[in-house]
């Protein structure tokens, strides 16, 4: 059946989520003794599509639970572009995320950063007899995300999900470690609420454009949610922040648009405001949040440990819209798992 595999790996992540978090509790002494060996000065996170969106979360939310400077460039930037992306001198730390762990570019990223002594390198992967995987000064590999599908769904949520107890870990911040435990009842709950919603909304084929908005550490979730519903569904679909929607994106609005509101706690009166105006404007609207939304995770978690929870839903909407098309998401039109590169 078309989308066997995927449709097993969205709805099998809070169990991936378990597997995941009882190995990063392992790795805790580990990362806290390469911290505090090198004290760093910057982090860079870096990966390829769906790792390179992943990065973009993880940098903003690393920046704002630790305050140390964080940003994420795609692995190709670091390999080309070595002088724009980082300083040579020691105290950057690299924290290269790969599902595959053999992805060309990601592979040549850390090649050039080791040869620029620009610091010391952490990857996160999910197959241990990948070369990636015994590349860094520390290496973590999460089996929990290993896939069989070409667009990443589990994969994602389990790497994102240790980039946000790397952030923990930093300070040493146990809050933020005993709820992430939780997170797996959370999604589960999350899955058996809404998935016939999920369904319903992948179905409605007459929707021709998808716009996916989240600003601060839910931008790069947003990023990622939009290359899913192209992936798997071939459909106009673009990832916006919040306010930025309303300065030349909302141009595109029509009766047959979905906008898709990642809404934050700190920001949800303004971030509300932009839905309601393109909801005035003939939008459709979808928001997610903790509460008072379409989608309620109702998780009783600080949003520093849910944010992961704004991926299930979506995932399986474009999962339904591609079967809806008569298109495999197990097989997405032109791509593969992993990009190699010739040399």
């Amino acid at each position: 059946m078309k989308g066997t595999f995927t449709r097993q790996e969205i709805f099998s992540q809070p169990d991936a989520w378990a597997d995941a978090l009882k190995v990063l509790a392992g790795e805790r002494a580990a990362v806290g003794a390469l911290l505090r060996n090198q004290q760093f000065e910057s982090v860079i996170f870096t990966g390829c599509g769906s790792t390179y969106y992943l990065s973009l979360a993880a940098a903003a939310l690393f920046q704002e639970q630790t305050h140390v400077y964080a940003r994420a460039l795609p692995a190709s930037e670091i390999w080309l572009y070595p002088r724009s992306a980082f300083r040579a001198d020691g105290k950057t730390l690299l924290i290269t995320v790969s599902r595959s762990g053999e992805t060309s570019e990601t592979l040549h990223a850390v090649e050039q950063f080791k040869s620029q002594r620009g610091g010391s390198v952490l990857t996160i992967s999910c197959y241990p007899d990948k070369p990636l995987a015994s590349m860094g000064d520390l290496n973590i590999v999460l089996p929990s995300g290993q896939e069989q599908s070409v667009a990443q769904t589990r994969a994602f949520s389990v790497l994102y999900i240790a980039t946000v107890m790397l952030a923990a870990f930093w300070n040493d911040q146990q809050p933020p470690i005993d709820e992430l435990q939780k997170l797996p009842q959370a999604g589960r709950q999350l899955l058996q609420t809404y998935a016939d919603l999920a369904a319903a909304w992948g179905q409605h084929t007459e929707l021709d454009r998808f716009y996916f908005l989240g600003s601060g550490a839910r931008y790069g979730l947003a990023c990622e949610l939009n290359l899913k519903m192209k992936e798997m569904t071939l459909t106009h679909s673009e990832p916006f922040h919040f306010m930025e929607f309303r300065h030349g994106p909302m141009s595109m609005v029509t009766p047959e648009t979905l906008i898709v509101g990642l809404r934050s706690e700190q920001n949800r009166a303004q971030e509300n405001l932009v839905l309601e105006d393109m909801r005035a404007m003939g939008a459709q609207v979808l928001s997610l949040d903790e509460a008072n939304a379409d989608v309620n995770f109702a998780s009783g978690l600080s949003e520093t440990a849910r944010n992961v929870l704004y991926l299930p839903f979506c995932q399986v909407m474009s999962f339904e819209r591609s079967l809806a098309k008569g298109l495999d998401p197990d097989r997405p039109h032109n791509l593969e798992a992993v990009v190699r590169l010739g040399t």
